[in-house]
């Protein structure tokens, strides 16, 4: 392949050794993952092949705990219930939504309502800026944006492919949380998109798009080590 190795970078604590082959506007890389860095990586795997099962009761349960974090007080009468759509999903059974991206798209909406209450609160309600009339549903947003960083991470790879995939599992040795954190600023970039560019419905794809051009772009950037080193992060309270 002709691929030459690249001088070993320090990242955070760890000593990283990438190697690449420079492919058109991308690079080919490897690396060698620390034993942490497997087991976290593997845990992360896991959790992105679990599949949302109504049948569960810890499934339920965190639907329950969802329900309680996004609106406190307020009671929830059944897991099949028209009030979920008041959360952004399609009906009124929320289990269909997360067929796209599994339980951890549930996870990550729970993980955010709970970490950054307020910001959740102001993408909830749509309370920041001008709003469209034809506004994105909230909750299926949430199930999207878990599919975009999945794909962008490119966790199926048994090795990286990319720099971006590297950058993460570095972030990933800091916190095992990184995932979850990358998700709350992800979706606080995604809204930002779409008020700076008055957006409707139709055009959701697109926002979604330049929103992980923007996780990209950020991930490069020499001074981020960890997802809270993220320019982006200061979007989150």
């Amino acid at each position: 392949d002709h691929a030459h190795c690249g001088t070993p970078v320090w990242r955070a604590k760890g000593l990283t050794c990438v190697c690449f082959k420079p492919k058109g506007s991308h690079a080919r890389i490897c690396i060698n993952l620390t034993s942490q860095q497997e087991q976290r990586l593997n845990r992360l795997k896991h959790r992105t092949k679990i599949q949302f099962d109504a049948s569960r009761q810890d499934h339920q349960e965190a639907l329950r705990a969802l329900w309680s974090a996004t609106y406190p007080g307020q009671e929830l009468q059944s897991l099949v219930s028209d009030q979920w759509k008041e959360m952004g999903w399609q009906g009124k059974d929320p289990s269909t939504d997360f067929r796209g991206a599994g339980f951890i798209s549930l996870e990550n909406l729970l993980f955010f309502a709970k970490t950054f209450s307020i910001s959740f609160q102001s993408l909830l309600r749509k309370q920041a800026g001008k709003r469209a009339v034809w506004e994105y549903p909230f909750a299926v947003a949430g199930v999207n944006v878990t599919f975009m960083i999945v794909q962008m991470l490119d966790l199926d790879a048994i090795k990286p492919r990319t720099f971006i995939r590297a950058v993460f599992l570095q972030m990933l040795s800091e916190n095992e949380w990184a995932f979850d954190l990358l998700y709350c600023v992800a979706f606080m970039i995604m809204d930002k998109l779409w008020l700076d560019r008055n957006a409707s419905y139709m055009e959701f794809n697109d926002i979604l798009k330049l929103t992980r051009c923007q996780l990209e772009k950020e991930f490069l950037m020499d001074d981020v080590l960890r997802i809270e080193d993220m320019p982006s992060f200061t979007l989150l309270t």
